[in-house]
C-alpha cells in the first residue's frame, strides 16, 4: 500500500482528524487511481465542513472519474453554492465548467 494512504489512515479517528484530513486522503486515493475510495473520503470532508469549497469540488472530481455523473452534478452544484457564499470565485468557475460538461454529457 502506498505510504502516505497508510500513514493518513493512521491518524483517522484521532486528535488530528477532521476535514483536512479526509481531503488529503482524498486526494491521495484520487493519485493512487482509486476514485470510488477517495469520494468516499471527500464525503466525510463535506460532512465534517460543509462549507469546504475544495472538497466539494474534490468529491465532484471522485464522482465523474467513478463514473458517479448524476451525483458528481450534485456535488459540483452544491460546491458551487458554497463558494460563491464565500467568495471563493475561482472555485465556481471552475466547478461551472465541470457541472456544465456533465450537463452536456448527461443530455440536460
Amino acid at each position: 500500500m502506498n505510504p502516505r494512504i497508510e500513514s493518513l489512515e493512521k491518524m483517522l479517528d484521532g486528535p488530528r482528524d477532521g476535514a483536512l484530513l479526509r481531503f488529503s486522503l482524498g486526494n491521495e486515493y484520487l493519485k493512487a487511481g482509486d476514485p470510488a475510495k477517495a469520494g468516499k473520503c471527500f464525503q466525510e470532508a463535506v460532512d465534517r465542513d460543509s462549507q469546504y469549497s475544495a472538497a466539494w469540488k474534490a468529491l465532484g472530481k471522485a464522482l465523474a472519474e467513478a463514473g458517479e455523473h448524476v451525483a458528481a452534478l450534485a456535488a459540483y452544484e452544491r460546491g458551487i453554492s458554497v463558494a460563491e457564499s464565500k467568495g471563493d470565485i475561482q472555485a465556481a468557475k471552475e466547478m461551472t465548467v465541470f457541472a456544465r460538461r456533465i450537463r452536456n454529457a448527461l443530455g440536460r
